[in-house]
């Protein structure tokens, strides 16, 4: 197995130099770190990762907490954080937090002693407080995805929920429904409430009939969006709409109503969140609000990638809308 002493041997510079190459600290002639470099590949030298790390304090690996594995919205998270992460030449260390604040806060701590350049934290439950005394505690920098955050120190990109509920409610509105349930997303977590305020507030605002037992807790999930669905039908079959807050519960309502004989959208119109792949292939395909999730991410890992580099510490904050996608599960009232 070649050692550094081979490389400095077959390249004819010191060990000294050999390591500022690997390190890429301080200033070596293009044509010496060319030398060091052809010399590494003739001989397989792999550079020792942890002495590399040690040496120059960083461990070029970046963190990305998610709540869970299972959606192809995390999926898409997931794939363009390590399609960015590879591009700059980064490991990409992943933990699920399992959807709690405890559990954010145990995968901040987690990715710091894994001496992970930056974290990426796709929060739904710790507070502002809370990122804040957890970004005075670690030593490396954390971007919150999924937030609108004001803080100085952390920050933060996040998708503008009342906007992204005001336009699937303002859609069923426009069609003539006066008569809409709602399959909530987790009411413990910041989006899930800010979607069920918007969904109140519309009702109000347009003043629409508002009943408890139009009013179903979801938990993002399709098994929990057919069982919301069979809740609200067993309160009797009085409204013409179904505002969903996730698209997978949206899916799942449609099932539900269509085993207890009724036709989406003939009979109930329903709309959800979040334009998942499968929404479109849905019988009725599903209408739905798009997100950005995309240029999001994308966003969010290239500043981290740049605070990692400590190219960057600037604070920053981005909102992200979305835009109305119109299928076959919603149609005017007759």
């Amino acid at each position: 197995m070649a050692t550094i002493n081979d490389v400095c041997k077959a390249a004819g510079v010191s060990k000294a130099t050999v390591s500022r190459v690997i390190n890429g600290s301080g200033q070596v002639k293009e044509a010496t770190r060319q030398a060091v470099m052809n010399a590494m590949a003739d001989l397989g030298y792999q550079p020792n990762a942890l002495a590399q790390a040690l040496a120059t304090n960083t461990s070029h690996a970046l963190g990305l907490i998610l709540p869970q594995f299972q959606s192809s919205y995390f999926g898409s998270v997931l794939h363009h954080a390590e399609q960015g992460a590879q591009q700059a030449g980064k490991k990409l260390l992943v933990v699920n937090s399992k959807d709690t604040a405890d559990g954010e806060r145990d995968a901040v701590i987690t990715l710091t002693n894994q001496r992970c350049d930056a974290i990426m934290l796709y929060s739904r439950h710790l507070s502002q407080a809370d990122l804040d005394q957890l970004q005075r505690t670690i030593a490396v920098p954390l971007v919150v995805i999924n937030r609108e955050l004001t803080l100085d120190a952390v920050p933060s990109f996040g998708f503008d929920q009342g906007q992204l509920a005001t336009i699937a409610m303002q859609h069923l509105v426009e069609l003539g429904h006066q008569r809409i349930a709602c399959i909530t997303s987790p009411l413990h977590s910041e989006t899930g409430r800010l979607r069920f305020d918007v969904y109140q507030a519309m009702l109000k605002q347009h003043h629409l009939e508002s009943r408890p037992e139009w009013v179903a807790k979801g938990n993002n999930t399709l098994e929990r969006g057919y069982q919301a669905a069979q809740e609200l039908l067993a309160q009797g079959h009085t409204f013409s709409a179904i505002f969903a807050c996730n698209d997978d519960m949206a899916i799942g309502a449609i099932r539900a109503l269509h085993d207890a004989g009724l036709s989406v959208p003939h009979d109930v119109s329903v709309i959800g969140i979040d334009n998942e792949p499968a929404s479109a292939y849905a019988i009725p395909s599903l209408s739905t609000v798009s997100l950005p999730i995309t240029t999001l991410t994308q966003d969010a890992v290239a500043l981290t990638i740049a605070l990692a580099n400590k190219h960057s510490k600037a604070p920053q904050h981005q909102t992200y809308c979305g835009e109305l996608v119109q299928r076959e599960s919603t149609r005017a009232v007759k």
